[in-house]
């Protein structure tokens, strides 16, 4: 297989040298990894296994990969699912149709396909659907038959996190790991996922360990990178996470799915600092213009603007550009609250408020349609998406005491409409900022103290203290 279809990179190191042996006798029933195919061409498989390490390294483009083993057996539906998984994991709503299409054109595959073909059919119809917690169910089972089926881990990885399912970020990955000898060369990318998980559980020696043992061979592990650079985050360790990050750039920085957000994670160190001129320079390098053409990338724009707005930093036409940039958010609301949410902090920021409050109602339209009652996004949106956007709206023109009794008792369950810790923050650096402007130092200091037990203080700590008249520790 030539052109996207190549060896895998350098990158990958002598671990692959077994690649394409492993696949050199036809008609090969089985994957690298031992899980059934159903395809009897060597090139798509082949095809396949680039695209894989596409997907799970978030390095080039597996579409292109993808593409290529559908020219070489256009008949394999798991093919068209990997397709459409990817789209499903950027949760970008511009792109469902696209999904829509593959999932359609790989049903009527499905009866000349296997069974663990065909149960991640039913997860992919299911993720269409909106369904994502049913859907990570599904490919649970296929993990328990397959634990090295990587297709169904790393996408109900990423689920996970959009659930906001901690525990299972951590739990799902654990039951595998054994499974998977040190030397197959995807193995660093399932430690990248399992010191996420151990993170998010707030088990930071273990997943700092367990990240940097991803990234002790050959292979470039950008989600294990962003995995300790979370760990240092955490325990307000900004000098060494500005190093750690400095350090490791020649494998996240370059063609890399996560760039952006990593250097997103830079900006946050910068900020711990108060150095917002650094943190600024950082959105405009590596966050705006057309750095970002998706939600994902869009919202950790929005979430730095956000933070140094609340700093009282004038970060002038900014916001505008990116509002603007903004592929249609009242149109596609209703997909995934917690890219909603970001959507609103643009148009609040950029001044709009009259498509901010549209964008409040299209999310409360679509979350109360029963055409939706079935997706996840539902209840994200009732239960934690609304109400944020609600508190934000109302900081926003004015009215920080609204803001405080909108955010103050969503906070505890906010997990549950995804992102990480390090990405909620942005719900206490808000009620800090509508505490100073309320006056209310009892909760200032409540969320202070909260912060000074988790890390030690620093700068940024130091400045909310100081805006809100409490005196530091």
């Amino acid at each position: 297989c030539s052109g996207a279809c190549a060896a895998l990179p350098h990158e990958v190191g002598a671990a692959t040298m077994g690649f394409h042996n492993a696949i050199s006798t036809p008609p090969p029933m089985n994957d690298q990894r031992d899980c059934p195919v159903s395809t009897a061409s060597r090139q798509a498989l082949e095809c396949s296994e680039r695209a894989l390490w596409h997907l799970v390294s978030f390095f080039g483009d597996p579409l292109a990969a993808l593409d290529a083993t559908l020219a070489a057996d256009p008949g394999w539906g798991l093919a068209r699912l990997m397709k459409a998984d990817f789209i499903f994991t950027l949760t970008e709503p511009a792109m469902l149709a696209q999904a829509r299409a593959e999932v359609d054109a790989a049903r009527p595959l499905m009866a000349h396909a296997n069974d663990r073909e065909r149960t991640h059919f039913t997860a992919s119809e299911l993720c269409l659907a909106g369904r994502w917690r049913e859907a990570s169910e599904v490919w649970d089972e296929l993990l328990r038959r397959h634990p090295r089926d990587l297709l169904a881990l790393l996408c109900a990885h990423l689920f996970d996190f959009y659930r906001g399912d901690a525990r299972a970020l951590r739990a799902r990955v654990a039951r595998v790991l054994p499974e998977w000898p040190q030397d197959d060369p995807l193995q660093p990318y399932v430690l990248g996922m399992y010191a996420f998980g151990l993170e998010e559980c707030n088990l930071y020696a273990q997943a700092e360990a367990v990240g940097r043992r991803a990234l002790s061979g050959p292979a470039q592990v950008p989600w294990a990178v962003h995995a300790v650079a979370h760990v240092m985050e955490m325990q307000g360790r900004h000098a060494e996470g500005v190093a750690w990050l400095q350090d490791q750039t020649a494998g996240w920085a370059l063609d890399n799915g996560l760039s952006g957000h990593n250097w997103w994670h830079l900006a946050l160190f910068r900020l711990e600092t108060l150095d917002t001129a650094a943190a600024l320079k950082l959105h405009d390098d590596h966050l705006a213009g057309a750095k970002a053409s998706v939600n994902l990338q869009w919202l950790d724009a929005a979430s730095l603007l956000w933070r140094l707005q609340l700093l009282g930093v004038d970060v002038g036409a900014r916001w505008q550009t990116l509002a603007q940039a903004w592929a249609d958010p009242v149109g596609y609301a209703g997909h995934y609250a917690f890219n909603d949410l970001h959507a609103l902090l643009a148009l609040l920021g950029s001044g709009d408020v009259a498509l901010a409050q549209a964008l409040l109602a299209a999310v409360r339209a679509r979350s109360s349609d029963a055409q939706h009652h079935g997706a996840d996004n539902r209840a994200m949106a009732l239960e934690v998406g609304l109400p944020l956007m609600q508190g934000l709206l109302a900081q926003t023109t004015g009215k920080p005491r609204e803001c405080i009794a909108a955010l103050w008792p969503v906070r505890a369950v906010a997990h549950r409409f995804g992102g990480s810790h390090a990405q909620r923050d942005l719900i206490d650096q808000t009620l800090l900022a509508a505490a100073a402007q309320a006056g209310d130092q009892a909760l200032a200091r409540a969320l202070l103290n909260e912060r000074r037990c988790a890390k030690p203080a620093t700068p940024l700590t130091q400045y909310w203290a100081q805006r809100t008249g409490l005196q530091s520790n």
